[in-house]
């Protein structure tokens, strides 16, 4: 198993920018292919960006391409998701998620860990 951990959310204004950190912990973090989601209250969870498991494969939702970063630091087991040029609709709790397998996904329920989310509010 994995557990995963969230942190860098916060309040901040409409185009700023935050980063958001997932420390993971127990098998080798280099074995999972990772993901972020958000979910905005009364909707569903949604799919924001992946990343395999060597970092050369990349996708990101259409709603955030060229403002969200996703990076990753094998060394140090964290996924990264670089937020810039926030929107109010960019407002949800964050979720980071691990999948067993190299590749990248794009839907929540091929994912096998999550982590307890990181909630992101931007004002306008």
């Amino acid at each position: 198993q994995v557990q995963l951990v969230e942190s860098g959310g916060g309040l901040v204004q409409a185009g700023g920018s935050l980063r958001l950190s997932c420390a993971a912990s127990g098998r080798t973090f280099s074995s999972y292919a990772m993901g972020w989601f958000r979910q905005a209250p009364e909707r569903e969870r949604e799919f924001v960006a992946t990343i395999n498991r060597s970092g050369g494969a990349i996708y990101y939702a259409d709603s955030v391409k060229g403002r969200f970063t996703i990076s990753r630091g094998n060394a140090n087991n964290t996924v990264y998701l670089q937020m810039n040029s926030l929107r109010p609709e960019d407002t949800a709790v964050y979720y980071c998620a691990a999948r067993e397998g190299a590749a990248t996904a794009t839907m929540s329920w091929m994912y096998n860990y999550w982590g307890q989310g990181t909630q992101v509010t931007v004002s306008s």
